[in-house]
């Protein structure tokens, strides 16, 4: 285990400026080469000291903006169109690059590492999505996955995937349950 210096907030680890013990990948990996965390040497703890003031004023500033982009995105929600066998599983799957250019499409500018999606999607349906644009702060967006623009207005209003093709089906079977019923009663 190695000590580092939180320079923003991580989930699941800490605040800005909490001085945490990680395993040596996490931090030569991820937190050291994203900025997110600095080794806890003593010149780099006086120079947090220092700077700390700034970073904070800083840190403040960006989630004040995310928090005005939250406001203005509220209840995004994006379609991405998919090709999917018979029972709505996913040739493929949706993966947090897919989500990230939706929202592009929809005016949300977000990289895939600010998508949060626990697994990739791999059937059709709805799907609600956190999106951090700031440590401190995440939007729930809605991803639609539908076959067709058709489908996925379908699935948006709350009906089934495949409400037509059920529709034919059921009609075609009343139909022939009134056949046979009627049938029956001649007979």
């Amino acid at each position: 285990m190695i000590e580092v210096i939180l320079m923003q907030r991580v989930d699941k680890l800490g605040q800005m400026g909490e001085r945490v013990k990680v395993r040596p990948g996490y931090a030569r990996n991820f937190l050291l080469p994203q900025g997110k965390a600095i080794r806890a040497s003593k010149s780099n703890l006086e120079r947090f000291e220092r700077e700390r003031v700034q970073l904070e004023a800083l840190n403040l500033k960006r989630r004040e903006e995310a928090e005005r982009i939250a406001e203005r995105m509220e209840g995004l929600s994006v379609v991405i169109i998919r090709q999917a066998g018979e029972s709505g599983s996913l040739y493929g799957s949706v993966a947090p690059r897919d989500i990230a250019d939706a929202c592009k499409g929809s005016g949300l500018t977000v990289d895939r590492q600010q998508v949060l999606l626990e697994q990739p999607i791999k059937t059709l349906g709805l799907f609600n999505v956190r999106v951090a644009l700031h440590p401190e702060v995440s939007i729930p967006v809605t991803v639609n996955v539908a076959r067709s623009p058709e489908e996925a207005e379908r699935q948006a209003r709350g009906e089934r995937a495949r409400g037509e093709e059920d529709e034919e089906e059921e009609s075609l079977e009343d139909q022939l349950a009134s056949e046979i019923g009627m049938e029956a009663g001649q007979g």
